[in-house]
């Protein structure tokens, strides 16, 4: 446990920290690359060169300092990071590096401030949350080691298909090369793609699976992002897939992770929300064709939105499962629909899909809500469903970055 002093010490020196807190984390990433190379491919330099994971781990610190009396209220936020990291393979060897280079930036951010008794008390704390996450990270790594057909690193996958959604999206079913067994995962996991580019160094993509659980195969459904400069765009790993790996190619993939799942108490009868604005339907696309295989006896209200039919993914699978299932009701909105998406039944209404229009037709104050989507699109959403009285509670969602970007629209 931490000492009574190094709490009192950190809550102290906090807004300190939290007035420089991006300063901080932009200048450790500098250090750290510049100090510790070996720990870059890790790190998604689209991400670095946006902000977000600077942004991301600020919000991190901040939440930490605020916390540091009650740890159990970082219980989620512990998992989702773990996750993440053991999608990426961190190990406890690379949390020093970490440690380091973090306390080294305080002390030149902050200056004279950061006293060799505030860096202590810094340094305590963070090696108090490391080990908070080694720990559960070993107990991730040693679950998809010891599940049937898991494993840990990565391992060959074939592409056995490839299947176009859109004009912008295609589906990747793999199965392994060592036509070994898949393990089972929750409907809602990703999988990592590592891809050595042929000219662009890259960090491993995270794909979420968009079947469901225990099939012969993994599919990934992936959109083509723009990629105006590729050693720091979004867009390369997406493009050289779309472009460039076809059905009997290779993939090093990373065994399922992640922790955006509908709860086991989620599926007792109450009324399911899921919403999906673009390509954030394949998470939730696991979700529902999980629940609908299982026959599970609750209303399942499912809202998708997308610009027009031109874009929107998996368009016939859902409409497929909503005519199958009684239970599962449809309801998809296009901003800018082409002349006969709405004669042709491919959308319902016109527009952009917000939180009132969404309430108003779930009229059940016990539902839960699982989204996603792009950033603004799940701001929006997530502002204007608290509004119309959903509670925060209620509200699921797989998102990248500080959480104050999804709650500032309020």
């Amino acid at each position: 446990m931490l000492t009574p002093q190094t709490i009192e010490i950190v809550k102290a020196t906090a807004p300190a920290v939290a007035e420089h807190a991006e300063t901080i984390t932009r200048h450790f990433y500098q250090r750290m690359f510049t100090a510790n190379p070996e720990v870059k491919a890790y790190f998604n330099p689209a991400h670095q060169q946006a902000g977000t994971q600077q942004r991301a781990l600020a919000g991190a610190i901040i939440a930490y300092a605020v916390n540091i009396e009650n740890l159990q209220a970082l219980g989620p936020a512990v998992e989702l990071i773990a996750q993440k990291h053991c999608s990426l393979g961190i190990q406890a060897e690379h949390y020093p590096i970490v440690g380091e280079n973090l306390l080294a930036a305080i002390k030149d951010v902050l200056g004279d401030a950061a006293t060799d008794e505030v860096l202590a008390a810094w340094g305590e704390a963070y090696g108090f949350l490391a080990e908070i996450f080694i720990q559960r990270e070993l107990e991730i790594y040693r679950e998809q080691a010891e599940r049937p057909g898991g494993w840990n690193g990565y391992r060959e996958f074939l592409v056995v298909d490839k299947v176009p959604e859109s004009e912008i999206v295609t589906s990747f079913y793999l199965k392994p090369a060592d036509g070994g067994e898949l393990p089972y995962f929750r409907a809602g996991q990703y999988l990592t793609v590592r891809i050595d580019h042929p000219t662009t160094p890259t960090s491993p993509r995270n794909y979420s699976l968009s079947d469901r659980p225990g099939l012969d195969y993994f599919r990934i459904s992936v959109k083509r992002e723009p990629s105006p400069v590729p050693e720091t765009s979004p867009g390369v790993i997406s493009n050289y897939l779309h472009d460039h790996v076809n059905v009997g190619d290779s993939l090093e993939i990373g065994p399922p992770c992640g922790e955006f799942c509908i709860a086991p108490q989620h599926e007792d009868g109450r009324p399911l929300v899921l919403i999906a604005g673009g390509i954030g339907i394949t998470p939730l696309m696991s979700m529902l064709k999980c629940l609908s295989h299982r026959n599970v006896d609750a209303p399942i209200n499912v809202f998708i939105a997308a610009r027009s039919s031109a874009c929107q993914a998996l368009a016939q699978e859902l409409r497929d499962i909503a005519a199958t299932s009684l239970n599962v009701h449809l309801h998809v909105r296009y901003e800018t629909p082409r002349e006969d998406d709405l004669k042709a039944g491919r959308c319902q209404s016109v527009g952009r899909l917000d939180g009132p229009f969404i309430r108003e037709t779930v009229a059940a104050d016990n539902a839960e809500y699982y989204f996603c989507g792009p950033k603004a699109f799940m701001a929006n959403l997530y502002a204007g469903l608290m509004q119309q009285g959903v509670a925060d509670s209620q509200l699921h969602f797989e998102f990248f970055g500080p959480k104050q970007e999804m709650t500032a629209v309020r």
